[in-house]
């Protein structure tokens, strides 16, 4: 079933786990607390006396310092409260008949001295039973507390002075309440700093954040993209436009992640070259029907091909780079112009460094130079004069222009060699190494303006195929996705406006007209 995927077990599990913390602390609330329940904690245990043994300095005036047998005396105040939410009444402490006390307080290795007893405020009548006759004593390291009645949240406390042994040997309370219990309470003493969160509001915090973790990072490491609709079986090649390679290469692996028995070979070599080959294909097969070939292009296919059918992808959009020892960020055409004619050898004639102007191109087959010499210069380039892009073959030319096969390997060289200029698709997000791209007529290149800017490096990405592709086949099935499917989110991450939204269905066909 759908709904049986990872993510929404986890989502599921979160939610009943957070039903159940929340039925179990309000458990827990209306439940537990309502045993009876005396807590006590230690809330002072210091030493007075001089011994060094006590691990801590201090200094003693007046009895402190007179009292004799006082080197290793402690001080300890003890708090003692009714901590449930039911009161204590004398019957409810157990133990045997005839037994006055409730509880008794062990002070281990240390010996009771002295014991002072306060109250909480507005319960002045505890100190009632705080007599021997009910049956306070205090002897050894025991203390034995009466049957003290306790209203819900009233306490007491215990300042007890103490010989014998170090501060921190351990004090406990011992007896028994009837339903209910005699417990060490958590809480902090007054000079440490109290927990921000109980423990069970922390598990209850660490366990719904580790699950919602969880989701969260399913949900974004799992490709959440859609099946291609009408998955097709098959093997299919796309050829063509060098510029649109990794918008290709990113659908072919989804596709075929997506449709089992899809197998697709990304093959770019420039736009020309791909509609030939498409071409020449298509003539071999004859009647058999169309071949598994789809070729992009830079721009409407050359006039010739009258058996190839177009289908209008995104509008593609492309950039000049320069080599950053070129500091300018903005040419205008004119300026761009006189460039590619030679009439601009050095950049020092237009502003910039003293360096000579490197021009790096790429081959006759390619759609991105096409579009450039149609949009931006409107004329061809200049002849090549050079094989290495850095020695002069031609002595006659007027600046360096070197030929590559493909755009990245534009890329590396603009970045590579001081004072040149190239061109190459848009790439959103990336930028060249040693290399940065410039404005025309101070328009930038960018797919959230481009219905409205008026740059002018951009064109239409076509795809062709021989023929029509049959319906059912993997070409039709792989162009649906490239152009009218969940494949537009890729188009336009890698900086192209697809076609089928509202705003390049009007580009499109203004452009195409």
């Amino acid at each position: 079933m759908e709904w049986f995927s990872a993510e929404n077990i986890v989502a599921v599990l979160t939610a009943v786990l957070g039903v159940l913390a929340s039925i179990g602390v309000l458990w827990y609330e209306r439940r537990v607390p309502r045993r009876k329940r005396i807590g006590y904690r230690v809330q002072m245990d210091t030493p007075i006396g001089s011994d060094a043994g006590q691990a801590r300095a201090n200094v003693r005036l007046g009895l402190f310092d007179e009292t004799p047998d006082m080197a290793d005396a402690t001080l300890v105040l003890l708090r003692i409260e009714n901590d449930g939410s039911q009161s204590i009444d004398r019957g409810d402490y157990t133990g045997p008949d005839g037994q006055l006390h409730g509880l008794v307080v062990e002070f281990t290795e240390r010996r009771v001295r002295g014991i002072a007893v306060t109250h909480s405020t507005g319960a002045d009548h505890l100190m009632d039973h705080f007599t021997p006759s009910e049956g306070l004593r205090g002897s050894g390291s025991l203390i034995r507390l009466p049957r003290v009645p306790l209203n819900r949240g009233e306490h007491f406390k215990l300042l007890v002075l103490l010989t014998g042994s170090r501060v921190g040997s351990p004090i406990r309370i011992t007896g028994g309440i009837r339903d209910g219990e005699v417990r060490t309470n958590t809480a902090a003493r007054p000079d440490e700093k109290p927990p921000l969160f109980g423990r069970a509001a922390r598990f209850i915090t660490v366990a719904l954040t580790v699950c919602v973790v969880t989701l969260a990072s399913i949900i974004l490491v799992r490709d959440a993209t859609p099946p291609p609709i009408g998955c097709a079986r098959g093997e299919l090649t796309v050829t063509g436009s060098t510029a649109f390679e990794p918008v290709l290469d990113e659908l072919a692996e989804k596709y075929a992640k997506a449709c089992d028995g899809a197998t697709i070979t990304v093959d770019p070599h420039g736009s020309t070259a791909g509609i030939r080959e498409l071409a020449e294909r298509g003539a071999e097969a004859g009647e058999s029907g169309s071949p598994a070939l789809v070729a992009l292009s830079d721009g409407p296919k050359p006039s010739g091909f009258p058996q190839l059918r177009e289908n209008r992808v995104a509008v593609s959009l492309f950039r000049l780079v320069v080599n950053d020892k070129v500091p300018l960020d903005s040419l205008t055409r004119d300026a761009i112009r006189r460039v590619y004619r030679g009439d601009i050898h050095n950049w020092q004639q237009i502003g910039g460094p003293d360096l000579p102007v490197l021009l790096v191109s790429r081959d006759a087959n390619s759609g991105t130079r096409e579009v450039f010499q149609r949009r931006v210069l409107g004329r061809n380039e200049p002849a090549q004069s050079s094989r290495d892009c850095t020695t002069k073959d031609d002595p006659q030319a007027p600046v360096i222009r070197c030929e590559l096969d493909s755009t990245d390997q534009v890329l590396a060289e603009v970045g590579r060699l001081d004072g040149a200029i190239g061109y190459s698709e848009l790439r959103t997000g990336t930028k060249p190494a040693g290399a940065h791209p410039i404005a025309i007529d101070g328009a930038t290149p960018s797919v959230d303006t481009i219905g409205t800017s008026s740059y002018p490096y951009r064109e239409i990405e076509y795809a062709y195929t021989y023929g029509s592709p049959p319906a059912d086949s993997l070409a039709s099935s792989f162009l649906s996705y490239l152009s009218r499917g969940s494949g537009q989110d890729v188009v336009r991450t890698h900086g192209h406006l697809p076609c089928a939204t509202p705003e390049g269905l009007r580009i499109c066909g203004e452009d195409a007209s």
